[in-house]
């Protein structure tokens, strides 16, 4: 079988056309706490306003580097994009938000259908089966939402559009290397505790822990997750995973980190790759992987 490509991605997920108006960001209301610009902000110019948080650092003008943050699942749709700031019980603390403003990074994160301000719009499995009689995926839906936050983001005056990554943990994670793996703009990619191949997750019935709105009708007839992130390659990669998560037990994670480590050596670029495999954790991120994240971006993006 051939490596899926990004074009065959693109038509899986049913992504809309990519010639829109760039979004922009408007800002809702800020507070500022020792230098650090918290604003509430609306993505505008995509259809309906998308609500979401930004994070700007105390800086002396010149541009700094960025994180598209996206957010987790956790079967709890009231959080949403309050987790950069107000994090969730799977995370360490600080949150996210304020620990990567302090260290010099731009940080934005918008409410995915159905979470936080979007609860609104419709209950996931609404959602999910509304796009799939349309001949759509929620996914795609998903995607194309980040990937206008991270056509507002690039032209954002503050940040430096070379240097834009993603992070995210749970669905959040899967988010981060899927949108990575279709856009070179994003220059490096840290995903926690989601990465495993489908097909073996179906065999043993633990796919059904997942999400619906991660269902891309045909995948597995092109290839799996693992192919999917390999497509990241040669850019820095951050896989962190635990051996005791349901999502990502040795049967799924092993085959995908396995394809995953032979694009980056077939590229050249194994250094650029980071796995970090916690033996006795669940779904929950570990202080080793915190501090993985944190020199992961410093060395990948510099701040």
């Amino acid at each position: 079988m051939m490596p899926i490509t990004r074009d065959e991605l693109r038509t899986l997920l049913r992504l809309p056309p990519t010639d829109a108006e760039p979004a922009r960001i408007g800002v809702d209301d800020e507070t500022v706490r020792n230098g650090i610009r918290l604003q509430r902000v609306t993505l505008q110019g995509t259809g309906p306003a998308i609500a979401g948080t930004l994070l700007l650092p105390a800086t002396d003008g010149g541009r700094a580097p960025a994180i598209l943050y996206c957010h987790a699942h956790g079967n709890r749709y009231d959080i949403g994009a309050a987790e950069l700031v107000d994090g969730r019980p799977a995370l360490q603390d600080p949150p996210y938000g304020p620990l990567l403003a302090e260290r010099g990074y731009a940080v934005l994160c918008i409410d995915m259908p159905g979470f936080g301000s979007r609860q609104l719009d419709g209950t996931e499995s609404a959602l999910a089966k509304a796009a799939l009689w349309r001949g759509q995926t929620l996914s795609g839906a998903m995607l194309g939402d980040l990937t206008a936050a991270l056509d507002a983001l690039t032209a954002h005056p503050a940040v430096d559009p070379a240097r834009i990554g993603t992070l995210g943990i749970s669905m959040g994670a899967t988010h981060a290397y899927w949108l990575a793996a279709l856009d070179d703009r994003i220059a490096a990619c840290a995903h926690l505790c989601a990465f495993a191949d489908i097909g073996p997750l179906i065999e043993t019935n633990a796919h059904d822990l997942h999400g619906i709105y991660m269902t891309v009708p045909g995948l597995l007839e092109n290839g799996d997750m693992g192919d999917v992130a390999a497509l990241i390659a040669p850019r820095p990669q951050l896989a962190a995973s635990g051996l005791k998560d349901p999502l990502t037990p040795p049967v799924a994670l092993n085959p995908a980190l396995s394809r995953l480590r032979q694009a980056y050596e077939t590229q050249r670029a194994s250094d650029r790759l980071t796995v970090l495999t916690s033996p006795d954790t669940g779904h929950q991120e570990t202080p080793e992987m915190r501090a993985a994240v944190l020199t992961f971006l410093e060395n990948a993006l510099g701040a």
